[in-house]
């Protein structure tokens, strides 16, 4: 999310039946549809060095990667477009969004930045069945992966050294950190805090 309220107050109906024409990816919530926007290089290369890696390593399992244009349904009304999704659902319910992640991965924009690591930190939460929901940084090196504990707790691993194995257990995976950041270049004169 990050963009301004697109229309409000639509029917899950008739948002899930408008998704499959639009020409804009929308995220909803509570009946209101918000308009994504787009991705700079450096959330594209992180992206695809993510998806490379996890689908490699996923292979022929029957766990299987989906990202950009494929939904997680949150709860009965709120559906979220992750960056990238890891699911092993046997039969999907629909084929334009799960219900049943283990995996949840999001690329912090400025324009997404809140919305990933608040709401969404809590929202993603709970879901039954997600064991790790990671948000990786385009602006410097430094990836959160918030995992769930045997007791239904959550603690968030923080990811910042150059030396740094970053550990997928869900699927069970570790990536060294600069391969996560393989061909991103940081601006030092950004400030992902400023708009």
């Amino acid at each position: 999310m990050g963009l301004p309220k697109f229309r409000t107050k639509i029917s899950i109906e008739d948002y899930l039946e408008s998704e499959k024409s639009s020409p804009v990816r929308r995220e909803y919530v509570d009946g209101e549809v918000y308009a994504m926007a787009g991705a700079s290089d450096n959330h594209n290369r992180i992206s695809r060095n993510l998806i490379n890696i996890l689908s490699n390593h996923l292979g022929d399992s029957s766990c299987e990667i989906f990202f950009n244009d494929i939904k997680v349904r949150v709860r009965n009304n709120v559906y979220y477009y992750p960056d990238i999704l890891v699911s092993c659902e046997e039969t999907p319910e629909n084929q334009y969004f799960r219900n049943e992640p283990i995996l949840i991965v999001e690329v912090l924009s400025k324009s997404t930045q809140r919305v990933a690591t608040l709401e969404k930190v809590f929202a993603y939460q709970q879901i039954p069945s997600l064991q790790e929901y990671v948000v990786v940084d385009q602006y410097r090196m430094e990836v959160r992966v918030h995992r769930r504990q045997e007791n239904g707790g959550w603690i968030t691993y923080y990811f910042t050294e150059r030396s740094d194995i970053v550990e997928f257990t869900s699927v069970d995976l570790q990536i060294p950190l600069p391969e996560i950041y393989r061909r991103v270049t940081f601006d030092p004169n950004a400030n992902r805090d400023e708009d």
